[in-house]
């Protein structure tokens, strides 16, 4: 088990959770996952006023929670690797006013270049 950043893990190469995490968190942020959590509410809901058995309020009430602690791990993903990836472009965008100011080479460019990803086709 490793307690690195996420986004530092791996080096500059993804690994297969960061890859199933941006993944899951573009189905999560989809309207057919909207869908089905309203859906999955609904049932909540159903089965405690339609009077079924305990075992099925249960098993539907764990589903809910199953499924708000991976929305919960995916989220602090997403969220710790995009706070890194902001971390980086200010780092490299301070290092170019400072190397400006001071009349360096241009390093620094370069590595806000690579920071942004200019250079990436979309």
């Amino acid at each position: 088990m490793t307690f690195q950043h996420p986004a530092e893990r791996g080096g500059n190469r993804r690994g297969r959770f960061e890859r199933m995490a941006e993944t899951a968190s573009n189905v999560t942020s989809s309207p057919i996952f909207y869908g089905f959590c309203v859906l999955l509410i609904a049932a909540f809901v159903i089965v405690h006023f339609a009077g079924v058995p305990l075992a099925w309020m249960m098993f539907v009430g764990d589903l809910v929670a199953a499924v708000n602690l991976l929305l919960l791990a995916l989220l602090k993903n997403t969220e710790r690797r995009a706070e890194h990836a902001i971390q980086r472009k200010l780092d490299s965008m301070a290092a170019v006013l400072l190397e400006q100011h001071e009349g360096g080479s241009h390093q620094a460019h370069e590595s806000l270049r690579r920071a942004i990803r200019m250079d990436e086709d979309v």
